[in-house]
């Protein structure tokens, strides 16, 4: 497994038949990896930094190996099409309610600061709802400019934001 080809992704849905479509996303996901991939748990937890009266989120997280011509960018257009496969429709108020929400969180050891894209996600290591999945597959992970594992940060988290693991991770 080349550590340099390892992309994390983030899922999450607080609309429709968000365990549906978290299930139906992994497996699209699943079918642009090379490899190795890896499906967390799936997680209810509450909106954060959402307008008043979001529903709860459906979270997940996965870990594949991306292909030799795969880049953040061509990802990211990826994983963009694929959300507007799944419903979502152009932002109107930040945070908003959405089917499918899916983030790049680290694409290898890479480091990208681009005004649409950024990597390692800008507030991953802050948020218990990426934090908790990720730590099913891989406690030990460091991300380039994280203060520590993601076990450890997990730790220093608040514990204002609870999550609940709906269904044990699986191998898809």
């Amino acid at each position: 497994m080349n550590p340099n080809r390892i992309v994390i992704i983030a899922l999450g849905s607080n609309l429709g038949d968000s365990g549906r479509l978290i299930s139906q996303a992994m497996e699209r996901l699943r079918g642009i990896s090379r490899g190795v991939f890896q499906a967390s748990s799936v997680w209810r937890t509450k909106p954060v930094d959402c307008p008043p009266d979001s529903p709860d989120f459906l979270n997940a997280v996965v870990i594949f190996q991306a292909d030799d011509e795969m880049t953040p960018r061509n990802l990211l257009e990826t994983l963009q099409e694929m959300e507007r496969g799944f419903g979502r429709r152009p932002k109107e108020v930040m945070n908003e309610p959405r089917p499918l929400d899916l983030d790049i969180i680290t694409f290898g050891r890479e480091i990208v600061s681009e005004p649409d894209l950024v990597i390692p996600h800008a507030r991953a290591h802050l948020r218990r709802f990426v934090l908790d999945p990720l730590h099913e597959l891989s406690p030990d992970y460091q991300a380039p400019g994280w203060s520590g594992t993601v076990a450890e940060l997990l730790q220093n988290l608040p514990e204002n934001d609870p999550t609940i693991r709906m269904e044990k991770s699986r191998d898809l």
